[in-house]
Protein backbone atom coordinates (compact mmCIF):
# COMPACT_ATOMS: atom_id res chain seq x y z
CA UNK A 1 0.00 0.00 0.00
CA UNK A 2 1.21 3.27 -1.23
CA UNK A 3 1.60 5.85 1.60
CA UNK A 4 1.01 9.30 0.49
CA UNK A 5 2.75 12.24 2.59
CA UNK A 6 1.02 14.07 4.50
CA UNK A 7 2.36 17.70 2.77
CA UNK A 8 1.89 18.44 -0.73
CA UNK A 9 4.15 20.47 -2.68
CA UNK A 10 3.19 23.42 -4.54
CA UNK A 11 3.44 22.64 -8.17
CA UNK A 12 4.53 25.44 -10.51
CA UNK A 13 5.18 25.75 -14.42
CA UNK A 14 7.49 28.52 -15.62
CA UNK A 15 7.77 29.62 -18.79
CA UNK A 16 11.18 28.57 -20.22
CA UNK A 17 12.13 30.77 -23.01
CA UNK A 18 15.20 30.20 -23.43
CA UNK A 19 16.78 33.22 -21.96
CA UNK A 20 19.58 33.43 -18.93
CA UNK A 21 16.28 35.10 -17.08
CA UNK A 22 13.81 31.86 -16.97
CA UNK A 23 16.78 29.71 -16.36
CA UNK A 24 17.94 31.21 -12.94
CA UNK A 25 14.12 31.82 -12.20
CA UNK A 26 13.98 27.72 -12.76
CA UNK A 27 16.78 26.77 -10.84
CA UNK A 28 15.62 29.34 -7.95
CA UNK A 29 12.16 28.16 -7.76
CA UNK A 30 14.14 24.28 -7.57
CA UNK A 31 16.26 25.46 -4.98
CA UNK A 32 12.86 27.09 -2.89
CA UNK A 33 11.86 23.08 -2.98
CA UNK A 34 9.04 23.49 -5.85
CA UNK A 35 7.56 20.48 -7.91
CA UNK A 36 8.49 22.40 -10.82
CA UNK A 37 7.78 21.80 -14.96
CA UNK A 38 9.82 23.64 -17.42
CA UNK A 39 7.39 25.01 -20.41
CA UNK A 40 8.38 26.47 -23.51
CA UNK A 41 5.73 28.52 -24.96
CA UNK A 42 5.44 29.22 -29.01
CA UNK A 43 4.60 32.45 -30.12
CA UNK A 44 3.82 33.44 -33.65
CA UNK A 45 6.94 34.12 -36.07
CA UNK A 46 6.27 34.83 -39.63
CA UNK A 47 7.55 32.43 -42.52
CA UNK A 48 9.31 35.15 -44.08
CA UNK A 49 11.09 36.17 -40.73
CA UNK A 50 14.00 34.42 -39.05
CA UNK A 51 13.09 31.36 -37.37
CA UNK A 52 15.03 31.71 -33.73
CA UNK A 53 12.80 30.15 -31.88
CA UNK A 54 14.00 26.30 -32.57
CA UNK A 55 16.82 27.94 -31.29
CA UNK A 56 15.70 28.85 -28.26
CA UNK A 57 13.28 26.09 -27.65
CA UNK A 58 16.48 23.99 -27.34
CA UNK A 59 18.25 25.79 -24.91
CA UNK A 60 14.83 25.65 -23.05
CA UNK A 61 14.90 21.92 -23.44
CA UNK A 62 18.77 21.92 -22.29
CA UNK A 63 18.08 23.96 -19.07
CA UNK A 64 15.39 21.60 -18.20
CA UNK A 65 17.32 18.52 -18.43
CA UNK A 66 20.17 20.06 -16.85
CA UNK A 67 17.65 21.21 -13.77
CA UNK A 68 16.12 17.29 -13.86
CA UNK A 69 12.75 18.90 -14.41
CA UNK A 70 9.80 17.71 -16.41
CA UNK A 71 9.88 19.84 -20.02
CA UNK A 72 6.26 20.63 -22.02
CA UNK A 73 5.84 22.43 -24.93
CA UNK A 74 2.76 24.66 -25.57
CA UNK A 75 1.90 26.40 -28.96
CA UNK A 76 0.03 29.38 -28.75
CA UNK A 77 1.49 30.72 -31.57
CA UNK A 78 -2.11 31.43 -33.26
CA UNK A 79 -3.31 32.94 -30.32
CA UNK A 80 -0.46 35.17 -30.48
CA UNK A 81 -1.13 36.04 -33.82
CA UNK A 82 -5.10 37.25 -33.55
CA UNK A 83 -4.61 38.69 -30.05
CA UNK A 84 -1.27 40.58 -30.51
CA UNK A 85 0.22 40.83 -33.77
CA UNK A 86 -3.19 41.64 -35.54
CA UNK A 87 -3.71 44.06 -33.04
CA UNK A 88 -0.49 45.70 -33.28
CA UNK A 89 -0.72 45.70 -37.22
CA UNK A 90 -4.12 47.50 -36.71
CA UNK A 91 -2.99 50.26 -34.01
CA UNK A 92 -0.30 51.55 -36.30
CA UNK A 93 -2.82 51.49 -39.22
CA UNK A 94 -4.80 53.79 -37.44
CA UNK A 95 -1.77 56.11 -36.15
CA UNK A 96 -1.22 54.80 -32.67
CA UNK A 97 1.72 53.51 -30.88
CA UNK A 98 1.08 50.10 -29.05
CA UNK A 99 2.65 48.04 -26.81
CA UNK A 100 2.33 44.54 -28.02
CA UNK A 101 4.40 43.13 -25.37
CA UNK A 102 1.90 44.19 -22.63
CA UNK A 103 -0.96 42.59 -24.84
CA UNK A 104 1.36 39.73 -24.58
CA UNK A 105 1.84 39.26 -20.98
CA UNK A 106 -2.25 40.33 -20.46
CA UNK A 107 -3.40 37.71 -22.78
CA UNK A 108 -0.89 35.17 -23.78
CA UNK A 109 1.64 34.35 -21.07
CA UNK A 110 -0.77 35.21 -17.62
CA UNK A 111 -3.93 34.80 -19.70
CA UNK A 112 -3.79 31.39 -22.15
CA UNK A 113 -1.05 29.70 -20.36
CA UNK A 114 -1.89 30.67 -16.62
CA UNK A 115 -5.49 29.08 -17.18
CA UNK A 116 -3.79 26.19 -19.46
CA UNK A 117 -1.37 25.89 -16.53
CA UNK A 118 -4.13 25.61 -13.83
CA UNK A 119 -5.82 22.88 -15.33
CA UNK A 120 -2.74 20.73 -15.90
CA UNK A 121 -2.69 21.04 -11.64
CA UNK A 122 -0.30 23.77 -11.44
CA UNK A 123 -0.99 26.22 -8.16
CA UNK A 124 1.37 28.84 -10.25
CA UNK A 125 3.42 29.79 -13.30
CA UNK A 126 6.10 31.73 -12.98
CA UNK A 127 8.55 33.52 -15.38
CA UNK A 128 11.67 35.29 -15.78
CA UNK A 129 10.27 39.15 -15.54
CA UNK A 130 12.38 41.72 -13.31
CA UNK A 131 9.51 42.25 -11.10
CA UNK A 132 7.83 41.23 -7.72
CA UNK A 133 4.59 39.98 -6.29
CA UNK A 134 3.39 41.80 -2.62
CA UNK A 135 0.64 39.84 -1.05
CA UNK A 136 -0.79 42.09 2.06
CA UNK A 137 -2.48 40.49 5.12
CA UNK A 138 -6.75 40.71 4.43
CA UNK A 139 -8.33 43.71 5.87
CA UNK A 140 -11.63 44.87 7.29
CA UNK A 141 -14.57 44.69 4.60
CA UNK A 142 -12.74 43.74 1.76
CA UNK A 143 -13.44 39.95 0.64
CA UNK A 144 -9.92 39.30 -0.91
CA UNK A 145 -6.64 40.25 -0.20
CA UNK A 146 -4.80 42.73 -2.25
CA UNK A 147 -1.90 41.13 -4.86
CA UNK A 148 0.27 43.95 -5.15
CA UNK A 149 2.88 44.14 -7.99
CA UNK A 150 6.02 45.72 -6.99
CA UNK A 151 8.91 47.00 -9.32
CA UNK A 152 11.79 44.51 -9.75
CA UNK A 153 14.75 45.37 -7.81
CA UNK A 154 16.75 46.34 -10.84
CA UNK A 155 15.61 49.60 -12.38
CA UNK A 156 17.60 49.06 -15.44
CA UNK A 157 15.54 46.07 -15.99
CA UNK A 158 12.53 46.43 -14.39
CA UNK A 159 9.36 45.26 -16.61
CA UNK A 160 6.65 45.92 -14.63
CA UNK A 161 6.13 48.93 -17.06
CA UNK A 162 4.65 45.75 -19.33
CA UNK A 163 2.50 44.22 -16.53
CA UNK A 164 0.01 46.73 -15.65
CA UNK A 165 -3.32 45.24 -17.54
CA UNK A 166 -2.89 42.23 -15.11
CA UNK A 167 -5.27 41.16 -12.79
CA UNK A 168 -6.10 40.36 -9.22
CA UNK A 169 -6.99 36.84 -10.30
CA UNK A 170 -3.84 36.03 -12.43
CA UNK A 171 -1.51 38.19 -10.38
CA UNK A 172 -2.10 36.30 -7.37
CA UNK A 173 -1.03 32.70 -9.52
CA UNK A 174 1.86 34.57 -10.15
CA UNK A 175 6.04 34.42 -9.15
CA UNK A 176 8.96 36.72 -10.20
CA UNK A 177 11.89 34.64 -8.85
CA UNK A 178 14.59 36.78 -10.12
CA UNK A 179 12.61 40.10 -9.37
CA UNK A 180 14.52 40.65 -6.38
CA UNK A 181 17.98 40.74 -7.74
CA UNK A 182 20.15 42.45 -9.88
CA UNK A 183 20.83 41.27 -13.61
CA UNK A 184 24.44 41.03 -12.10
CA UNK A 185 23.52 38.81 -9.88
CA UNK A 186 21.64 36.66 -12.02
CA UNK A 187 24.47 36.03 -14.53
CA UNK A 188 26.41 35.15 -11.91
CA UNK A 189 24.12 33.10 -10.16
CA UNK A 190 23.34 31.48 -13.79
CA UNK A 191 27.50 30.46 -13.55
CA UNK A 192 26.89 28.58 -10.01
CA UNK A 193 24.01 26.69 -10.98
CA UNK A 194 25.75 25.71 -14.37
CA UNK A 195 23.20 26.77 -16.68
CA UNK A 196 23.97 26.50 -20.65
CA UNK A 197 22.39 29.49 -20.74
CA UNK A 198 24.67 31.29 -18.50
CA UNK A 199 26.43 33.30 -21.27
CA UNK A 200 23.61 33.85 -23.98
CA UNK A 201 23.07 37.33 -24.72
CA UNK A 202 19.94 39.13 -24.07
CA UNK A 203 17.26 39.30 -26.67
CA UNK A 204 16.42 42.74 -27.81
CA UNK A 205 13.51 44.13 -29.31
CA UNK A 206 10.08 42.33 -30.14
CA UNK A 207 10.56 38.98 -30.39
CA UNK A 208 8.72 38.49 -33.28
CA UNK A 209 9.94 41.36 -34.99
CA UNK A 210 13.82 40.29 -35.36
CA UNK A 211 16.76 42.42 -36.19
CA UNK A 212 14.81 44.05 -39.48
CA UNK A 213 13.30 46.48 -37.36
CA UNK A 214 9.67 48.05 -36.64
CA UNK A 215 9.17 49.73 -40.19
CA UNK A 216 10.60 46.40 -42.20
CA UNK A 217 8.46 44.90 -40.17
CA UNK A 218 5.59 46.87 -40.92
CA UNK A 219 5.93 46.81 -44.71
CA UNK A 220 4.62 43.11 -44.82
CA UNK A 221 1.21 44.62 -44.04
CA UNK A 222 1.03 48.24 -44.53
CA UNK A 223 1.54 49.56 -48.08
CA UNK A 224 4.18 52.08 -47.89
CA UNK A 225 2.18 55.66 -49.10
CA UNK A 226 4.33 58.68 -50.03
CA UNK A 227 3.22 61.92 -48.02
CA UNK A 228 4.96 65.33 -46.94
CA UNK A 229 6.88 66.62 -43.76
CA UNK A 230 5.25 69.70 -42.55
CA UNK A 231 7.34 72.17 -40.35
CA UNK A 232 5.58 74.03 -37.94
CA UNK A 233 4.08 76.68 -40.51
CA UNK A 234 2.69 74.27 -42.23
CA UNK A 235 5.36 74.29 -45.40
CA UNK A 236 6.24 70.75 -47.23
CA UNK A 237 9.86 70.59 -46.43
CA UNK A 238 10.22 66.78 -47.30
CA UNK A 239 8.53 63.54 -47.75
CA UNK A 240 7.65 59.94 -45.93
CA UNK A 241 6.89 56.38 -47.04
CA UNK A 242 3.97 56.50 -45.03
CA UNK A 243 2.40 58.91 -41.68
CA UNK A 244 1.71 55.03 -40.16
CA UNK A 245 5.54 54.35 -39.86
CA UNK A 246 6.26 57.02 -37.61
CA UNK A 247 5.77 58.10 -34.02
CA UNK A 248 5.97 60.97 -32.13
CA UNK A 249 9.49 61.46 -30.86
CA UNK A 250 11.29 59.67 -33.88
CA UNK A 251 14.08 61.38 -35.71
CA UNK A 252 14.85 59.13 -38.25
CA UNK A 253 12.52 57.00 -41.45
CA UNK A 254 11.33 61.05 -43.00
CA UNK A 255 13.82 62.84 -45.58
CA UNK A 256 14.32 66.40 -45.41
CA UNK A 257 14.48 68.15 -48.88
CA UNK A 258 14.66 71.48 -47.59
CA UNK A 259 17.60 72.16 -45.36
CA UNK A 260 16.81 74.84 -42.37
CA UNK A 261 20.37 76.67 -42.03
CA UNK A 262 20.60 75.47 -38.94
CA UNK A 263 21.26 72.19 -39.51
CA UNK A 264 19.60 70.79 -36.27
CA UNK A 265 17.93 67.51 -36.65
CA UNK A 266 14.78 67.08 -36.78
CA UNK A 267 11.64 65.03 -34.87
CA UNK A 268 8.11 64.18 -35.54
CA UNK A 269 6.36 66.59 -33.34
CA UNK A 270 2.65 65.29 -34.76
CA UNK A 271 1.28 63.13 -37.48
CA UNK A 272 -1.95 63.05 -39.29
CA UNK A 273 -2.93 59.43 -40.96
CA UNK A 274 -6.05 60.21 -42.50
CA UNK A 275 -4.08 63.00 -44.67
CA UNK A 276 -0.72 61.21 -44.69
CA UNK A 277 1.47 63.93 -43.09
CA UNK A 278 3.96 64.69 -40.60
CA UNK A 279 4.88 67.75 -38.51
CA UNK A 280 8.55 67.84 -37.76
CA UNK A 281 10.74 70.56 -35.75
CA UNK A 282 14.35 71.06 -34.08
CA UNK A 283 15.22 70.21 -30.97
CA UNK A 284 15.06 74.11 -29.99
CA UNK A 285 11.50 74.69 -31.32
CA UNK A 286 9.87 71.46 -30.61
CA UNK A 287 9.20 72.30 -27.07
CA UNK A 288 5.78 73.63 -28.05
CA UNK A 289 4.35 70.59 -28.69
CA UNK A 290 5.10 69.24 -25.28
CA UNK A 291 2.36 68.33 -22.81
CA UNK A 292 1.16 68.72 -19.23
CA UNK A 293 -2.19 66.84 -19.05
CA UNK A 294 -2.22 63.14 -20.89
CA UNK A 295 -6.38 61.58 -21.39
CA UNK A 296 -6.47 57.92 -21.06
CA UNK A 297 -8.86 55.10 -22.02
CA UNK A 298 -9.32 51.10 -21.58
CA UNK A 299 -7.92 52.13 -17.88
CA UNK A 300 -6.99 49.24 -15.57
CA UNK A 301 -6.26 49.10 -11.82
CA UNK A 302 -4.72 46.35 -9.97
CA UNK A 303 -5.69 46.84 -7.11
CA UNK A 304 -5.70 49.86 -5.17
CA UNK A 305 -7.24 52.69 -7.07
CA UNK A 306 -5.25 56.55 -7.40
CA UNK A 307 -6.74 59.34 -5.36
CA UNK A 308 -6.56 62.64 -6.57
CA UNK A 309 -4.92 64.19 -3.54
CA UNK A 310 -2.10 62.37 -3.67
CA UNK A 311 1.21 62.62 -5.83
CA UNK A 312 2.02 59.84 -7.80
CA UNK A 313 4.91 58.84 -10.41
CA UNK A 314 4.14 57.51 -14.03
CA UNK A 315 6.13 56.81 -17.00
CA UNK A 316 4.66 56.42 -20.66
CA UNK A 317 7.65 54.67 -21.83
CA UNK A 318 9.77 51.08 -21.13
CA UNK A 319 12.60 52.30 -18.26
CA UNK A 320 12.06 55.91 -18.54
CA UNK A 321 12.41 57.82 -15.35
CA UNK A 322 9.28 57.97 -13.18
CA UNK A 323 7.91 61.60 -13.38
CA UNK A 324 5.85 63.08 -11.27
CA UNK A 325 2.31 63.79 -11.47
CA UNK A 326 -1.43 63.93 -10.29
CA UNK A 327 -4.21 61.59 -11.12
CA UNK A 328 -8.01 62.94 -11.80
CA UNK A 329 -10.70 61.08 -12.24
CA UNK A 330 -13.48 62.54 -13.98
CA UNK A 331 -17.19 62.79 -14.15
CA UNK A 332 -17.58 60.12 -16.28
CA UNK A 333 -15.29 57.46 -14.82
CA UNK A 334 -11.89 58.38 -16.41
CA UNK A 335 -8.92 59.49 -16.03
CA UNK A 336 -6.45 62.23 -16.90
CA UNK A 337 -2.68 62.39 -16.13
CA UNK A 338 -1.26 65.91 -14.89
CA UNK A 339 2.40 66.20 -14.76
CA UNK A 340 4.69 68.38 -12.54
CA UNK A 341 6.36 69.30 -15.59
CA UNK A 342 5.74 69.56 -19.37
CA UNK A 343 6.78 66.22 -21.40
CA UNK A 344 7.56 65.53 -25.33
CA UNK A 345 6.93 62.30 -27.39
CA UNK A 346 3.91 61.42 -26.07
CA UNK A 347 2.20 59.12 -28.66
CA UNK A 348 -1.53 57.83 -28.62
CA UNK A 349 -1.79 54.12 -28.01
CA UNK A 350 1.17 53.52 -25.89
CA UNK A 351 0.37 52.53 -22.21
CA UNK A 352 1.10 55.00 -19.50
CA UNK A 353 1.60 53.34 -16.36
CA UNK A 354 1.00 54.59 -12.48
CA UNK A 355 3.37 54.26 -9.86
CA UNK A 356 3.14 54.91 -5.77
CA UNK A 357 6.90 54.53 -5.00
CA UNK A 358 7.90 50.78 -5.83
CA UNK A 359 4.04 49.47 -6.14
CA UNK A 360 2.87 49.46 -9.58
CA UNK A 361 -0.91 50.78 -9.86
CA UNK A 362 -1.93 49.95 -13.03
CA UNK A 363 -2.84 53.00 -16.01
CA UNK A 364 -4.23 53.25 -19.63
CA UNK A 365 -3.83 53.63 -22.67
CA UNK A 366 -3.00 57.15 -23.92
CA UNK A 367 -5.35 58.93 -26.34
Amino acid sequence: MEIKSKYKKTKVFIGLSGGVDSSVAAALLQKEDYDVTGVFIKIWQPQWGECGWKDDRRDAMRVALHLGMPFKELDLSDSYEKKVVDYMIKEYRSGRTPNPDVLCNTKIKFGEFLAWAKKQGADFVATGHYARVNKTKKQKNKRTNNTQLLQGVDRTKDQSYFLWQLKQAQLTHCLFPVGGYKKSAVRKMAKKFGLPTAEKPDSQGICFVGKIGMKEFLKKYLQPKRGKVLDEKNEVIGHHDGAFFLTIGQRRGFTITKKSTSDEPYYVVSKNVKDNTITVATQKTKKQENKKTIMMHDIHWIGEKPVGDKKYQARFRHLQVLLNCHIVKLPNGQYKIIFNKSQAGIAAGQSLVVYDGQKCLGGGIIK
